[in-house]
């Protein structure tokens, strides 16, 4: 492990479109001091050849390729492989603004924290802004996760050096599985801290299952039953915070 160093983990899969933007979003950084891990998870399309054009520039990008097993799978590759101090989960069509990971490790460093996350806007597919930016709460608890969850995998970030590396459960075929990390990193710390600051820009695509709470309301049942072991009825009653929350997140 390497003290300072941020490893970015980007998993992409058929990303040409997007990818390029993302890898300029980290080189804009005003922070230097990181290694960016992608992931190729057996992109069909023109992928691999534009992070090798980057790859050229930059011996700080590296690339991984593997078949195709989906964002968990891509992920934990990553992690398995990260040597930073500092871990981010940045997917290949979000970016962040140049002042994320300075400011991120500020917050992490001035509250001594294990994780923490960001604000962030929302962007279409042609990087116009929509909606409101989503603020969020400056300290959340494992009971606040339950109800919603605040953290954006774009912009979180956690501390290696605390409890040692944390992986996604594949077995949740790339839905709620990073939600599930959260839940796993906070019982251990107890609290994460967001950054009210709007610091990077989550794309919303057509297909996006973020924004469609029917596509993981089963998923998201399942966290609380199987995972976190809460009975039926508590489980109903922080599926229904979640329910509202999120249509609360996307209705503006």
């Amino acid at each position: 492990m390497k003290k300072e160093l941020v490893s970015i983990i980007t998993p992409a899969y058929n990303a040409e479109r997007f990818i390029g933007e993302t890898i300029e979003s980290v080189l804009s950084q005003t922070y230097q001091n990181w290694e960016m891990l992608i992931i190729d998870d057996g992109s069909k399309d023109n992928t691999e050849k534009i992070v090798k054009n980057y790859i050229e520039k930059d011996n700080r990008i590296s690339l991984i390729k593997q078949k195709n097993a989906g964002s968990g799978a891509a992920r934990n590759n990553g992690i398995e492989r990260a040597v930073g101090n500092y871990i981010c989960l940045l997917d290949a069509d979000d970016t962040w603004n140049n002042n994320f990971l300075q400011e991120q490790i500020r917050l992490i460093k001035e509250k001594d924290a294990t994780l923490v996350f960001s604000s962030h806007s929302r962007i279409d597919e042609n990087g116009k802004k929509i909606l409101k930016p989503h603020i969020v709460k400056n300290k959340i608890t494992y009971e606040d996760l339950l109800k919603t969850c605040s953290i954006s995998c774009l912009t979180a970030m956690y501390d290696v050096s605390k409890f040692g590396k944390f992986y996604l459960r594949e077995d949740f075929k790339s839905l709620r599985d990073d939600y599930i990390l959260w839940l796993e990193i906070i019982k251990k710390c107890k609290v994460a801290y967001g950054n009210t600051k709007d610091l990077a820009n989550y794309r919303v695509m057509k297909s996006s299952t973020s924004g469609n709470k029917k596509k993981v309301i089963k998923p998201q049942y399942l966290v609380y039953r199987k995972v976190e072991k809460l009975g039926i009825l508590t489980s109903l009653y922080y599926l229904s915070h979640w329910a509202y929350n999120g249509w609360k997140k996307y209705k503006a």
